[in-house]
């Protein structure tokens, strides 16, 4: 997606910003044969001239091959095969490499089951005209979740609290999966680095833009809970994230005693 007339874009902070390019929508997929069709719909009406990357972990519902049918029928859809479920954090992964491969100017999260509403991805994008990094936000004013039981929601805004506090991050909701980078800020996120999954993943992204000093913003979304299929969220993820999130936290605890801190902190692009 391009900024308009293609000019600088700057932000509060007098920053400025290149345009955006074409942006690439990454849509992990594990037997969703039920969503992936209305999700990629959907994400062509808002945003036409964004591309979509199905990364399909060898569902065996048959995901890939509707997967198949989808970009044989519309050039901006593509698929990524991929051997067998490794997990979220993998998928997106491997998808960021393809569309870094490629040379794509935006890349996106988005679930396939419509938890993301793919009409709110023109606030997200028009928001990185001003940020490297934008995150959806269930937590900020105007955002919200709909049809979640309590459990649920207590489960996601302590998790968000807890990462907040223990890592020293400015952010409301560090656990959600609706985002969009620019290429750059992946480029310089250490994704070599990163084997962290589910939630955890997405903390992990959010804590390594933060230290490394890229502009993270976040806009309000309204999160609606899956109608069909099932959820992929597990006592293990869980158990994962608080795991990682304590070892995290106390490393940059120790760092700051030793002086050393944690990831080292670097010149976004466009600041000098």
């Amino acid at each position: 997606m391009n900024d308009g007339d293609g000019t600088l874009a700057a932000n509060a902070q007098g920053r400025q910003f290149g345009p955006l390019g074409t942006a690439l929508v990454i849509i992990p997929t594990y037997n969703e044969a039920e969503n992936i069709k209305s999700i990629v719909g959907r994400v062509r009406k808002a945003v036409p001239e964004a591309h979509v990357l199905i990364a399909d972990d060898n569902s065996p519902d048959g995901t890939g091959k509707l997967a198949d049918e989808l970009a044989a029928e519309d050039e901006h859809v593509q698929v990524l095969h991929r051997k067998g479920k490794e997990g979220l954090g993998a998928a997106y992964l491997a998808g960021f490499r393809w569309g870094l491969e490629r040379d794509y100017g935006v890349l996106v999260e988005m679930d396939a089951d419509g938890s993301h509403q793919p009409e709110e991805l023109p606030r997200l994008l028009t928001a990185l005209k001003g940020a490297d990094l934008v995150l959806g936000s269930r937590w900020v004013p105007g955002g919200r979740v709909v049809n979640w039981p309590k459990s649920r929601e207590f489960i996601s805004r302590g998790g968000s609290l807890y990462s907040r506090l223990a890592l020293d991050l400015p952010l409301r909701d560090i656990t959600g999966g609706y985002r969009a980078f620019r290429r750059e800020t992946l480029q310089g996120l250490g994704l070599d680095e990163v084997a962290s999954q589910g939630y955890c993943f997405q903390v992990d992204l959010a804590r390594r833009a933060v230290k490394a000093g890229f502009h993270v913003v976040e806009v309000p979304i309204t999160f609606v809970e899956r109608e069909l299929g099932d959820s992929k969220m597990s006592k293990d993820i869980l158990v994962e994230a608080l795991w990682r999130v304590t070892v995290w936290g106390a490393g940059e605890r120790v760092g700051k005693v030793t002086g050393r801190g944690g990831q080292a902190r670097r010149t976004p692009p466009g600041s000098d």
